[in-house]
């Protein structure tokens, strides 16, 4: 056990004492990881380790509508939650900063910045319903913060409550009578503020001066009719009217000039609009006196140790089995325990009853998320058959590729052989020629040869012959 006086220090500088935490900077609650949300493991630590009984302050809104730095001046702080100064969303995910409550003593003060929604970059809107479901759930207070004014497109922001509605009447759990327990599902929803941001509207109806809370009201209330298009627009506001019975409105002038907007957060109250610094006043006055601390069905108020619940250890697939077995062994250690009364086993029924709608929504997210399970495997087989596919594709290019090059090569040698042939075959009748034409000079230099010895034998015949007829002619000649 840690003692009253010990503390540890945590990533990021953060002190960490028995009944407080002392947060410096907000860190990453839940983490935006390619579209998965994943807990992050310090902040759970942190929370954890928290005492007190927390409340849970969260907002959502369209991104770069300053959500950031109301919850900055929440902290007491100019600065914390990053404020972005472009067009491009700063927070992914949900960050978190815990503060001592401003106005209750021994409370801890949670605030939960949004990753903002409609991001253009972002371009999923599956996971802008992850975001706001999440926020209200873990909130006890839950702000909507819009721009201007409350309209149409505004209020179907919040058709991810009627789907929300679905899921919590699903999984509240019915009183031993069978009917539904609205108050077990009150219990946990958080009331509601709508922000309505740079506002420009008069607030008059009928020439009748009206408060923000009025004109909330009035942009829920539900039209006369039973069609379909009448039955379209009462729906979100049902549902936004059954589940946040407490709601409120503030509105916002401009802060201050759009060129000054970029240091928002370095300016001094002087450098801003009076009516905005008033308005913002208000607002945290309101969340600081009329924030509640969260509380589970049941009215059980949460801290950082309680119900593991909270720590999403039973928030995966496969997580209500376990929450199952754990129930299990409560109840047989409960049973193995002595001295426990008349009452004992209808104590026991009421806490698992207290308890019933906890382990059906830890059945709906153990459902939800081995679903989402089964399709990241599946899309993960698609991949690697894709991957698989495409890796075949690339061997029997290769291999045409490489068949090619060596029917190119086989044609080029072909080509190279039969040229050599056809020189062989010139070189070799060149030879012949050569061969017949030396072949008939020798012969002809035989047959002249030949002739010329005939020739001269002839010559020397008639030679011989003259010689012979001289000397008869001289031997007449004497006689």
């Amino acid at each position: 056990m840690r003692k009253s006086n010990e503390c540890d220090i945590r990533p990021g500088n953060t002190l960490i004492m028995a009944s407080e935490i002392h947060m410096p900077a907000p860190v990453c609650l839940i983490e935006n990881i390619r579209g998965q949300l994943v807990a992050n493991q310090e902040a759970l630590e942190i929370l954890a380790a928290n005492k007190n009984p927390l409340v849970v302050v969260a907002i959502v809104g369209l991104y770069r509508t300053g959500k950031s730095y109301l919850m900055n001046k929440l902290a007491g702080k100019n600065k914390g939650f990053s404020i972005g100064t472009t067009v491009q969303s700063h927070t992914k995910g949900i960050w978190m900063w815990c503060v001592p409550h401003a106005k209750k003593p021994n409370h801890t003060l949670v605030l939960l910045d949004t990753e903002g929604l409609g991001d253009v970059e972002k371009g999923d809107k599956k996971n802008d319903t992850q975001i706001f479901a999440l926020a209200i759930l873990l909130s006890s207070i839950f702000v909507y913060n819009t721009m201007n004014k409350i309209d149409q497109r505004a209020i179907d922001l919040l058709h991810y409550v009627t789907e929300l509605s679905n899921r919590l009447r699903k999984v509240s759990s019915p009183d031993f009578e069978g009917v539904e327990d609205a108050t077990n599902l009150e219990s946990f929803c958080p009331d509601f503020v709508w922000i309505l941001r740079d506002f420009y509207l008069t607030l008059e109806v009928d020439e009748q001066v009206i408060t923000a809370d009025e004109y909330l009201e009035n942009s829920l209330r539900l039209k006369q009719g039973t069609n379909q298009s009448v039955q379209n627009f009462n729906l979100p506001r049902l549902c936004i009217k059954e589940f946040f019975p407490i709601r409120k409105c503030f509105i916002f002038d401009s802060p201050t000039h759009r060129k000054k907007l970029a240091k928002l957060e370095s300016l001094p109250n002087e450098d801003l609009d009076p009516e905005f610094v008033e308005q913002v006043a208000t607002f945290c006055s309101y969340i600081f006196n009329h924030s509640k601390t969260k509380a589970l069905p049941g009215g059980i108020k949460v801290n950082g140790p309680q119900n593991d619940v909270m720590q999403g250890i039973y928030s995966k697939p496969g997580g209500h089995h376990l929450l199952i077995q754990k129930t299990e062994l409560l109840k047989a250690r409960y049973y193995w325990e002595p001295r426990k009364g008349m009452q004992a086993e209808k104590a026991l029924q009421e806490y698992l009853h207290s308890r019933q709608s906890t382990s059906d929504a830890i059945l709906q997210i153990d459902l939800a998320l081995t679903k989402r399970q089964k399709e990241i495997e599946e899309a993960h087989m698609k991949a690697m058959a894709a991957k698989i596919e495409a890796q075949r594709l690339e061997v029997i290019q290769r291999y045409n590729l490489q068949m090619m090059e060596q029917r190119e090569w086989l044609h080029q040698e072909q080509v190279r052989q039969m040229q050599m042939f056809r020189k062989y075959q010139v070189q070799q009748q060149q030879r012949a020629l050569e061969r017949r034409f030396q072949e008939e000079a020798e012969n002809l230099n035989k047959k002249i040869e030949a002739e010329h010895r005939s020739l001269q034998n002839e010559i020397q015949d008639l030679q011989r012959n003259a010689a012979s007829q001289d000397d008869q002619d001289d031997k007449c000649i004497l006689l």
